[in-house]
């Protein structure tokens, strides 16, 4: 067997600072204190990532409603039973809140026997009762709005957990009753989510609607950051040849706590024989001991001698899964760090699944759904005690030039590497741009490195307090609109998300030796934008692009630097800014035109190039070289409109003989147009 690189791509370090899990005075920790500080919002978004509180802060801030606000009652929605366990009685004025949070059983619906169709009359009767709490799945909820109409849920709080389930698409029921509740605009809304992304093309929520929601945003760097325990968390993902069962203790320890989701049965990755491929790997960690009588777990004997505990979820014998659930839900699971030691999963073991000693979240073979990836990194990202470093991994299957679906392997490959850079901007502080002026000056607060702040060069300072980066650069558009300001603010990972996802953006960007940057940065970015908000204007569009594009390259650039730098690797928190700070001075100006000018993808090739074989290399080249596209119409209209900007600050139009490839780029746009329009003209 082949001893497989390990190539982490992501590597974040947290300080530790205990914030995020200190409580106040009325027992609430810091997101949840921001998030009751919006308490009284009709309409609010809480993005916050696993673990970090969501269900406790909408107790509080539905016990104000219904106590302070006029509210009659409060109705919780999620997407599946076993998360209705997140909203039981919790005896919140034992730690300094007014109320008590109180769910009488038969109004928690996740725990009651039958259908959510045969549960929709018990709905019905909870809103003609006097009690005030209902918990109860999404599906349930949808069936009660088709049954019972709009009104009934009036002067009502409505929740929806896990609110990345919705979608604005016409064909999800639930997104298009929220869109005619918030037409109606006489309920509340508090929806809430761990996840950044839908993981589609499909917003949650059209602009018109979400404009009129506050967000409350608590970012997975300040959750991380104020844990006690876990100070580093790697995401790497591990490329292997043949069969996967046969590779997997290349990256897995047995004696890390570690969650093993195992590919679809229909996925490349898979034998489709899902019940050997675990018996296969249990055989892989070790002598098979037997299963123990009370919780059904494998007992394993590793090459050291210690006896490990091996949870299956995949075995679709129903007692046998039935008591491998049960004594997942058992007390000892929070407070026994050796009540299991790793469990397989297919298809569970996600959303909503707390076990907090886990340290690795082990997957075999891409994940299309960056929501999903969200919410299998969460496992992962409990604090606990001795718990000091966690990962995720994705072990992925080579490329094969001999294989028919070759395509298909490249582009799960694209997959999973578009999921790395997006999880790299989602784990590390936010960035804050702001244009450089002769105005410009220090902020309070803000570490600007050594040396301080410098009035005559762009600056890159970091709050320690806040996790943000401030960051000047020079000629950089500010949004004007309330929604493109709130899209800066809150929504840069939705944009990169979508950039990151664009096959021919990374296939170009990681591939076209012949790439001039800014037909990504400039052009693809653009266009990408302009098609998911068709609504705000050019200037703004441009602002949003410029700031996305600023958020990829900087922590590109950042992570470069140390990657290459020996005395940057072994820093703490503050190494990327640190990183970015060491390769901006390098530039004589930090503007918008230097940043455009890089390549976002550069980085990830030079990662993947260490961890993939030469062959499997060559043979995603030739499928994106494939794929390059000749120039559009659409191209080069764009190409167009930035020759024109390129003349109104040169005083000329771009030349095709010039050196400069960008230049060449925007005089072949203008000539194609002169092209078409000579071709209609001619008939």
């Amino acid at each position: 067997m082949t001893k497989q690189k390990s190539i982490p791509t992501v590597t974040v370090s947290y300080k530790g600072t205990g914030n995020s899990i200190k409580s106040n005075e009325l027992g609430m920790r810091e997101m949840q204190e921001r998030a009751y500080e919006k308490r009284g919002e009709q309409y609010l978004l809480i993005k916050s990532p696993p673990a970090s509180g969501k269900s406790r802060a909408l107790m509080f801030i539905a016990l104000d409603k219904l106590n302070s606000q006029g509210i009659k009652q409060a109705i919780i929605a999620v997407p599946e039973k076993s998360i209705g366990s997140s909203f039981a009685n919790e005896p919140l004025s034992k730690y300094g809140f007014y109320y008590d949070w109180i769910v009488q059983p038969k109004w928690n619906l996740c725990n009651s026997p039958g259908e959510d169709g045969s549960k929709v009359n018990s709905v019905k009767s909870f809103l003609d009762s006097e009690d005030e709490v209902l918990v109860c799945t999404h599906a349930t909820f949808r069936f009660a709005v088709d049954r019972f109409g709009f009104d009934v849920f009036d002067d009502r709080l409505i929740a929806i957990d896990e609110f990345h389930h919705v979608s604005a698409d016409d064909n999800n029921v639930l997104g298009t009753q929220l869109k005619e509740l918030i037409s109606r605009d006489k309920a509340h809304i508090v929806a809430m989510t761990g996840s950044y992304f839908r993981g589609d093309a499909n917003p949650v929520l059209m602009p018109e609607d979400e404009s009129k929601f506050d967000t409350v945003t608590y970012t997975y760097y300040e959750q991380l950051n104020g844990y006690e325990y876990l100070k580093t968390l790697n995401i790497g993902y591990y490329f292997y040849s043949e069969a996967y069962s046969d590779a997997i203790l290349n990256v897995l320890n047995p004696n890390e706590k570690t969650i093993i989701h195992i590919p679809n049965v229909n996925s490349r990755e898979s034998t489709g024989q899902k019940i050997k491929e675990v018996e296969h790997i249990i055989d892989q960690l070790g002598e098979w001991l037997g299963v123990d009588p009370e919780t059904g777990f494998h007992l394993v004997k590793t090459t050291e001698g210690k006896i490990i505990k091996i949870a299956d979820l995949v075995d679709d014998d129903v007692l046998k899964r039935s008591k491998v659930q049960a004594a997942l839900r058992l007390p000892e699971i929070k407070t026994n760090r050796d009540h299991v030691d790793i469990i397989i999963a297919l298809g569970m073991a996600k959303e909503g699944f707390d076990w907090i000693w886990c340290e690795h979240a082990l997957t075999i073979g891409y994940r299309s759904s960056l929501t999903e990836i969200v919410q299998i990194i969460g496992r992962a990202t409990r604090d606990a005690p001795g718990k000091i470093q966690t990962r995720f991994t994705n072990l992925i299957a080579e490329v094969d030039a001999s294989e028919e679906a070759v395509a298909d392997a490249v582009n799960d490959t694209l997959k999973a590497i578009s999921a790395s850079l997006l999880m790299e901007q989602v784990l590390t502080p936010r960035f804050n741009f702001t244009p450089k002026n002769p105005q410009s000056g220090p902020l309070e607060g803000v570490d600007y490195g050594e040396g301080g702040y410098n009035p005559d060069k762009e600056n890159i300072g970091f709050n320690e307090e806040t996790g943000q980066y401030e960051v000047e650069i020079k000629g950089l558009s500010m949004p004007k609109s309330e929604s493109a300001q709130r899209i800066c603010k809150e929504d840069l990972n939705e944009v990169i998300a979508a950039f990151a996802q664009d096959k021919e953006a990374i296939g170009r960007g990681l591939f076209d030796e012949e790439l001039v940057p800014q037909e990504l940065t400039q052009i693809r970015m653009g266009k990408i934008i302009r098609e998911k908000y068709p609504e705000i204007d050019d200037e703004d569009l441009e602002a949003i692009r410029q700031h996305a594009i600023a958020a990829i390259n900087l922590t590109q650039m950042g992570k470069q630097k140390l990657n290459s730098d020996d005395e940057l690797k072994d820093q703490s928190n503050t190494s990327l800014i640190d990183g970015v700070r060491k390769f901006t001075m390098d530039v004589r100006d930090l503007d918008v035109d230097w940043i455009d000018s890089i390549n976002p993808f550069s980085e990830a090739y030079s990662i993947l190039s260490k961890a993939m074989t030469e062959k499997s290399l060559r043979a995603m080249a030739e499928v994106i070289s494939g794929r390059k596209p000749n120039i559009s119409l659409d191209e080069a209209r764009e190409l167009a409109k930035r020759a024109l900007k390129f003349k109104n600050e040169r005083g000329r139009l771009p030349d095709i003989k010039s050196a400069d490839p960008w230049e060449q780029r925007m005089a072949q746009g203008i000539a194609f147009l002169a092209r078409k329009k000579s071709e209609e003209q001619n008939g």
